[in-house]
């Protein structure tokens, strides 16, 4: 036997260890398990009596179908055919989470929530804040959210403008107008109670994939269905050294046939976090904490690091994987392809692939900041609403038209379209002051910034219906674009008394400034030269 292979056998050899001295609790979950039976949770019965039955849909049995389809015709090393290993996976994993689980906002409202329809909505706002941001970004948002609309009710009576303020800089923005319209449809036709299972919540319920289905599922209610999102592609795709493309529909169908036979019966909702914590915190794309992983016995990317390490052995570009993986015929369908072999510096990071993307497709837009200097009322700029379909829709921005990078008519078409909302404008006050490049999901959007300054005209105060006029203050805490935001910031670095292309301007003041010594302020005195006397109201007309 090779020393790969005794390697190999290591884990595995504890793990049957460990299931001789399991306790009876554990052979009794590992029998529901084997008989592909899932134990719905007993939950809590604050709403005993006023849960609506929601049609199981028969997605779910063709999914599981599906699974084992897929599984049956691959390669076991890619798998997890050891019922000891899933046990351990669980076990394992399900204790690091106790321990290290982060302390977030929406894991507590969860936790001490004991109606089921709050606690589903809580997880809901989570979710899909989530998706595409950063856990650090959403906690202010999902704070600012769930005060403002504690349910399901508060949240359907909204306007789209409240939302689209609040959502503002969050990114992503058809996210929140979704969430409304799914909150309405579940207020006004399903009673209020939200579906109970991830088929019908997937089912009814827009903008609502498979991840969130499961996500809501399994943790509000307890349903014992696995998740799939970035971080559990991640920790699946490096347990078991799987290199195909992530992507694919065989592999996508694969991660999510594991998931499903990793949750946990009794703790579906923990295990699932768990999963995407681990790959959050640990199993990190870059650097990852190998140390510190709670299933590192059953992780194959670790144990062919491992190997390598032991052996000091070098396989050289191209040549087979044969003691890893020996498919029965053909090539392997999860290993990564010939063309892309090993590389011994990445480590665990070779898996997953990376999948190939596709560069965001180019755009050019003119847009001006028109603003009325002398309005009643302060200083006020204009802003204009989206269509309510697309791109940013509902949102508001700056007067804009589509344009060439350097069309010559750029700006013509652009004093046209401000003309059309504000009336006749001095054309020859319009100057190009930069661009901003600011890049969506699948737009690399690059603005040519204007600037229009009304000084010395009759206040504009009538606009048509989708424009307003809004003071600073108000544009800071409007419905608007990160984008716009950016441009705003081009237009104030262009102003006297501004501090060029940044938020704030960091003006030092007297408390601020270190006191000069005795002898310092006697030469100061001597060389400051006269100032008039009107000079300090001069200074505060510029700033």
């Amino acid at each position: 036997m090779s020393i790969w292979r005794a390697i190999m056998k290591k884990p595995r050899t504890a793990m049957k260890s460990h299931q001789k001295k399991r306790a009876p609790c554990q052979e009794g979950r590992e029998k529901r398990v084997l008989c592909g039976r899932q134990v719905k949770p007993s939950t809590p019965n604050a709403c005993a009596g006023t849960m609506p039955e929601f049609p199981a849909a028969p997605a779910d049995l063709a999914r599981r179908k599906e699974g084992v389809l897929v599984q049956a015709s691959l390669s076991p090393y890619h798998l997890f055919r050891d019922t000891a290993d899933i046990i351990v996976f669980r076990e394992n994993l399900l204790s690091w989470y106790d321990r290290e689980k982060r302390d977030l906002p929406w894991r507590r409202r969860a936790e001490g929530e004991v109606d089921l329809d709050r606690r589903a909505y809580a997880v809901w706002v989570s979710e899909v804040m989530l998706q595409q941001t950063q856990v650090a970004t959403v906690i202010d948002y999902y704070t600012r959210w769930m005060q403002k609309w504690p349910t399901l009710q508060d949240l359907a009576s909204a306007s789209l403008e409240e939302v689209n303020q609040l959502w503002a800089g969050l990114g992503y923005y058809s996210r929140g107008r979704r969430l409304q319209e799914g909150a309405r449809k579940v207020v006004e036709e399903l009673g209020g109670h939200m579906p109970r299972t991830a088929e019908t919540l997937q089912q009814l319920l827009p903008g609502v994939g498979r991840y969130t289905a499961g996500a809501i599922a399994s943790i509000a209610f307890g349903q014992a269905t696995g998740v799939v999102d970035g971080n559990v592609v991640r920790v699946l795709c490096r347990v078991r050294a799987i290199g195909a493309d992530p992507s694919s529909t065989l592999v996508s169908q694969l991660l999510w046939s594991l998931a499903q036979q990793l949750v946990d019966p009794v703790r579906p909702g923990d295990l699932n976090q768990a999963a995407m914590e681990l790959g959050a915190t640990v199993c990190t794309p870059q650097h990852p904490r190998c140390s510190q992983c709670p299933v590192q016995s059953l992780c194959r990317a670790h144990q062919r690091v491992e190997c390598e390490r032991l052996l000091g052995l070098r396989s050289p570009p191209g040549s087979p994987d044969v003691e890893e993986c020996a498919p029965d015929t053909g090539p392997c369908q999860l290993c990564a392809p010939p063309t892309e072999p090993w590389d011994p510096t990445r480590g665990v990071t070779n898996f997953p692939r990376k999948a190939g993307r596709r560069p965001p497709r180019e755009e050019y837009s003119a847009t001006c900041v028109l603003e009325q200097p002398g309005a009643l009322g302060g200083p006020r700029i204009l802003l204009v609403q989206r269509p309510s379909s697309g791109l940013l829709a509902g949102l508001w921005q700056f007067p804009a038209v589509t344009a060439e990078p350097s069309g010559p008519q750029q700006r013509e078409a652009l004093l046209r379209e401000l003309q059309s909302w504000a009336g006749p404008l001095p054309a020859p006050r319009l100057r190009h002051l930069g661009q901003v490049v600011h890049t969506f999901s699948h737009i690399k959007l690059t603005y040519q910034v204007y600037g229009l300054a009304l000084e010395g005209q009759t206040p504009v105060t009538v606009v048509p219906p989708g424009a307003r006029w809004l003071t600073r203050e108000e544009f800071h805490t409007a419905a608007v674009s990160t984008a716009m935001k950016k441009v705003f910031r081009v237009y104030e670095g262009q102003q006297p008394g501004t501090c060029k292309g940044s938020k704030r301007c960091p003006m030092s003041t007297p408390s601020s400034r270190k006191k000069p010594s005795p002898g310092q302020q006697l030469l100061d005195s001597f060389f400051r030269p006269h100032i008039p006397t009107d000079a300090s109201s001069l200074n505060s007309t510029a700033q």
